[in-house]
């Protein structure tokens, strides 16, 4: 059984916050980000969150799994506003997100985006996974132009959800444009100022200053490194936007990829903000987490669960002492 948290770090969680070196990036964020950022950085190095990804609708099938496991739930409840077919599930995403934050979930969201140059539905190899030629992304990224005006109008769809959760006061872990330095999504590998940093700051711009979208912690998730032939993810600090324009660092690992210099090169472009591991597919080791604390917490991606973890893998990582549930963090946040 696992060890419960002691009393003492309970009542000291508030000073710990004082000593919080980052505020959010949005100065209009809402108190309920202040709050949770704050949170995020008293545990720093010393706790990791559970976390579970689940499949863009209302069914919790992945979470379940964790409890009839583990005997906990987690603490991170992630989903996706990917559109499968032609059904916009963004309802069923928002009233399920209210609900996990009600509840005293963390959530955060990401977003398999379509290629705007494409119509939905969004086939996943030849959209979601489709490339955009030199000129085309130029065009992307000059305001005006018919392709960035088709973009905007994606992603204004999306804010219209944000906002939702914004006005029901529910702060989201925003994850756009995972593993971009990556090859496999249409945004992926695109170095340089007009490349990617340029794409995620005109979004970071329309959702912060045009749609005040004040619930967002804006979380930056690349891919672990790795040199597998036309499957590589590079360097971070190519694809990093700055400081200014992101919360939260993070790393998607699969396949046990938990390499020491990868970790120590994300903690080296964080420079102090916090870091987490924005996706897995197996569980880290527990010598791993011991190497590498900063993690704040882990998002096991849906049935990897129990189809590349055994049970008792997913039991020891969500028993250790330093791992945080869903019942202990909906009590430390009630506490805050």
């Amino acid at each position: 059984m696992k060890k419960l948290l002691p009393f003492a770090f309970i009542m000291l969680l508030p000073f710990m916050a004082l000593a919080q070196r980052f505020k959010p990036v949005n100065k209009e964020a809402s108190p309920e980000v202040n709050k949770l950022l704050g949170f995020l950085y008293s545990i720093k190095g010393k706790h990791i969150l559970s976390g579970q990804q689940n499949y863009n609708s209302d069914r919790d099938v992945f979470s379940d799994s964790a409890k009839a496991i583990t005997g906990q739930f987690p603490a991170v409840w992630g989903s996706d506003f990917m559109l499968w077919g032609d059904k916009d599930l963004g309802p069923d995403l928002v009233k399920t997100a209210k609900q996990k934050w009600q509840d005293g979930y963390l959530v955060t969201m990401m977003w398999h985006q379509g290629r705007p140059t494409d119509n939905p539905p969004y086939d996943w190899k030849q959209s979601i996974q489709g490339k955009l030629t030199d000129t085309q992304w130029q065009e992307l990224v000059t305001p005006n132009t018919a392709l960035n005006k088709k973009w905007l109008a994606q992603i204004d769809v999306v804010a219209g959800y944000l906002k939702q959760l914004r006005d029901a006061r529910v702060p989201v872990l925003w994850r756009p444009y995972h593993e971009m330095n990556g090859v496999w999504f249409w945004w992926g590998n695109k170095k340089g100022s007009n490349g990617i940093i340029k794409l995620w700051k005109m979004m970071y711009d329309r959702y912060t200053n045009y749609h005040h979208l004040n619930n967002l912690i804006w979380v930056w998730g690349p891919n672990g490194l790795r040199d597998i032939p036309l499957d590589e993810a590079y360097d971070y600090k190519d694809f990093y936007p700055g400081a200014d324009y992101v919360d939260i660092l993070g790393a998607d690992i699969y396949h046990f990829d938990y390499e020491q210099k990868d970790y120590n090169d994300l903690i080296k472009v964080a420079n102090g903000k916090i870091i987490a591991l924005t996706e897995t597919g197996e569980l880290p080791k527990p010598e791993i987490l011991a190497a590498q604390p900063e993690w704040a917490w882990f998002m096991v991606w849906t049935s990897w669960l129990w189809t590349d973890n055994t049970h008792e893998r997913v039991k020891t990582i969500y028993g250790l002492p330093q791992t945080l549930n869903h019942e202990e963090v909906k009590a430390l946040l009630n506490k805050k």
